[in-house]
């Protein structure tokens, strides 16, 4: 058994009936590819390569690695298993096939980054299945009702769902904390889309998206002060917030209408 590197944040899943579970929430089509980060000891990709045509697994342990090789070099050889020695920070997102779906158990550390690299990627994926903290999954679906950088973040692309807790006894070496499968469907920028397909469209796109964002930050820069006020102090727009309304109260929709508003007048 290969020993957990903590300098790469590993944690293996070692229950073959959670990673089944986890596969099949993922809602894969049989045709689907699928691409993995950290396939580790290879308990998750045996199960994705049950269900989909093709996976693309992205290793950055070089020992674990060269076991995975060996292990299904069957796989490897029919072309089902696609297997790249690599760190995800440097990985192309624009080398995988259109809709492709994300499926991993990651590093915690990583965490925040991964979300940004693929929903914001030019290449989205069509849908990701996360192994990621509670805590976390509990933030970006907002269970407290209370909205944030982070879940704002995640919706304005697609839509989360916290789909079951993975106790912390389930790897090796076991975190300090429990951990939930998240998925995120329906991934794409049609909550700023603006213009149609056209080339200035696609512009105008990206600019909503910027200003979004720029909006969002703003707004939540002081905790202790009501948005609006927020929002005031950065030179932005505030539309029909109400006057003492906290950041955390305010919806995605609400935001999105603010940004629309302030885009149309900079047209």
């Amino acid at each position: 058994m290969v020993q957990a590197k903590k300098s790469l944040g590993q944690n293996f899943l070692m229950h073959a009936r959670i990673a089944e579970r986890i596969a099949m929430v993922a809602g894969l089509a049989p045709e689907a590819t699928v691409f993995e980060i950290g396939p580790g000891t290879g308990m998750l990709t045996r199960e994705l390569l049950r269900i989909a045509k093709r996976v693309i697994a992205l290793e950055a342990d070089g020992e674990l690695f060269e076991k995975l090789r060996r292990e299904f070099a069957d796989d490897i050889a029919l072309g089902k298993l696609e297997l790249v020695h690599g760190d995800i920070r440097t990985f192309n997102i624009e080398t995988l096939p259109k809709g492709y779906a994300l499926v991993a158990n990651i590093p915690y550390y990583l965490t925040g980054e991964i979300f940004r690299m693929f929903l914001a990627s030019a290449n989205q994926p069509s849908a990701m299945t996360i192994l990621v903290q509670k805590e976390v999954a509990d933030r970006i679906v907002a269970r407290d009702k209370k909205e944030s950088i982070l879940s704002l973040s995640v919706k304005a692309y697609g839509t989360p769902k916290r789909e079951f807790i993975v106790p912390r006894g389930a790897f090796k070496p076991a975190p300090n904390v429990d951990s939930a499968v998240l998925t995120i469907r329906d991934i794409s920028r049609k909550n700023f889309s603006a213009g149609g397909g056209s080339a200035s469209g696609g512009k105008n796109s990206r600019k909503m998206e910027e200003q979004f964002f720029t909006l969002i930050h703003a707004g939540f820069a002081h905790k202790r002060k009501f948005v609006r006020k927020n929002l005031l102090e950065a030179g932005l727009p505030s539309g029909d917030i109400p006057e003492k309304a906290r950041a955390e109260d305010i919806k995605l929709e609400q935001w999105l209408a603010i940004t629309s508003e302030k885009n149309q007048s900079l047209d």
